[in-house]
């Protein structure tokens, strides 16, 4: 019941750090649209798609092992902590690539 709580807590927190990633990038993406100087940034947020992707769904794969038994429960775990610190750390690296000074 313990492991269960702790694979879909952890689940949980990978989805939202990927999903704040995903989100993230296409509010930078759009910015960029309409700016006449942002396809450098449009040509960066084309290439951490794929990483807000497939955080995206280990996330969402560490949410469906959270069903199973014990073993499925830690795996989950390893699989939701995982892509939660990655999901994380890409968001703050491209936070701090384009922060402005407001």
């Amino acid at each position: 019941m313990v492991l269960n709580l702790i694979a879909v807590l952890a689940a949980l927190a990978g989805l939202l750090a990927a999903v704040a990633h995903g989100g993230y990038l296409a509010m930078l993406g759009a910015a960029a649209n309409r700016r006449s100087g942002g396809e450098p940034v449009n040509q960066y947020v084309r290439s951490r798609v794929p990483v807000a992707a497939v955080t995206l769904g280990v996330s969402l794969l560490a949410l469906l092992l959270a069903t199973g038994g014990p073993a499925a429960d830690i795996l989950a775990i390893l699989a939701g902590a995982g892509s939660g610190m990655v999901g994380y750390q890409a968001l703050q690296s491209t936070r701090t690539r384009y922060r402005s000074g407001g």
